[in-house]
């Protein structure tokens, strides 16, 4: 049975811990989680989860605001998926499905630091085709942007994330 996506609820925080913790090697990605939660930057329809059929949480993917410019967009980070459940199209789907909602919502630009094989396939491209460039130094083709229907040429600029990713190796 596929796992079925659902937007985070209050007594998640601990599984959602858990699946970042044995995704990564270290807590880095489990701590920013945790961080964001209690930063302006939080949007809680925007934390996605896949579960599966007997409701434990075996995937998390986070949009959390950030600024453009003189204008804001989305961050996408991070995105985990439990071990067990790697390779079987979790991820894909609750990346979509924050995407989703993000569009839903109005929003117009979203933002990520990662595979551009992987990300590619959601629609991101370089973030510098937008005008758009980040506090990171990054071959150009890892900083990406997906426009979302909303997007009308604007934001552009430099992003600015939420402080709780400063603390974060490389932003995530």
């Amino acid at each position: 049975m596929k796992p079925r996506v659902r937007v985070e609820e209050p007594g998640d925080a601990p599984a959602i811990r858990r699946v970042h913790m044995a995704a990564f090697p270290g807590p880095e990605e489990a701590d920013l989680v945790d961080a964001l939660r209690r930063d302006p930057a939080w949007l809680p329809a925007l934390s996605l989860v896949a579960v599966d059929e007997g409701g434990l949480v075996v995937a998390h993917a986070l949009l959390t605001r950030l600024r453009i410019g003189d204008g804001q967009g989305l961050a996408l980070a991070p995105v985990a998926v439990a071990p067990e459940w790697q390779r079987r199209g979790v991820g894909k789907r609750v990346v979509r499905a924050a995407l989703e909602a993000a569009e839903q919502a109005g929003e117009r630009l979203v933002v990520v630091l990662g595979d551009p094989g992987y990300y590619g396939r959601f629609g991101f491209t370089p973030a510098a085709e937008y005008g758009v460039s980040g506090p990171y130094e990054v071959p150009d083709e890892v900083f990406q942007v997906l426009a979302l229907p909303a997007y009308d040429d604007a934001p552009r600029g430099h992003c600015a994330y939420p402080e709780p990713f400063e603390v974060v190796p490389s932003g995530i």
